[in-house]
């Protein structure tokens, strides 16, 4: 027998895919930070202390998107439905973009980081030592287009948030709901006991009305 909960259903994300999709939002969030404060104070002591985890967050967020994909596909019959026509279409056009920036912006980074002197020992683990000159076509490749792909990805993270928002505000479909493992029975609460008391008055009332009209 299985944890409950811990896969994915129509109603709702498991427990996986739920710890999978917020470290990863997590993650996210600093690597997008740290590059926002680079940006504006260039080298500075705030921007050293998020760029110097840079590269070992990256290695951790480029496996877990791959843990997240494996477990997408291994999910793909059980979870919640987006439903059909151009919204539906548009969310999975969407999502099929984030999973790809969020693959390609850090294996650009990787390869540039197995051509350069500096060696590669994310969260001080080596998997690749220093050379002794740098590769220029991989460094290049990861100078030219890390960083651009870095925003465009930020871009569509800012997208995917107003996507939410509005499916929450306008909506009201339950979408943040089912990813916070939530479904609409375990999130609706007990009836008012105000509202059945004046129910149960109607009701008493229509019983007497109706004994009067057929007295």
């Amino acid at each position: 027998m299985g944890i409950p909960g811990l896969l994915d259903s129509r109603s709702a994300y498991g427990l996986v895919s739920r710890i999978l999709h917020w470290s990863l939002a997590l993650m996210l969030l600093w690597q997008l930070t740290g590059m926002a404060v680079r940006a504006l104070l260039g080298r500075h002591p705030v921007s050293a202390f998020f760029v110097g985890m840079h590269q070992s967050l990256g290695t951790a967020i480029f496996v877990l998107v791959i843990l997240r994909i494996v477990w997408m596909l291994a999910m793909r019959g059980r979870r919640p439905d987006h439903g059909n026509g151009l919204p539906a279409v548009a969310a999975k056009a969407g999502h099929a973009a984030l999973y790809a920036l969020m693959l390609l912006v850090p294996s650009v980074a990787l390869v540039r980081a197995f051509g350069t002197t500096r060696g590669f020992a994310p969260f001080g683990i080596e998997l690749a030592p220093p050379r002794e000159e740098d590769v220029e076509a991989l460094v290049w490749l990861g100078n030219a287009v890390h960083g651009t792909l870095g925003w465009v990805l930020a871009a569509l993270i800012g997208g995917h948030v107003v996507a939410v928002l509005i499916h929450e505000a306008l909506l009201r479909d339950g979408t943040l709901r089912r990813m916070a493992g939530r479904t609409r029975n375990s999130t609706a609460g007990p009836p008012s006991p105000g509202i059945d008391n004046l129910q149960g008055r109607k009701d008493a009332a229509g019983g007497t009305d109706s004994y009067a009209r057929t007295s």
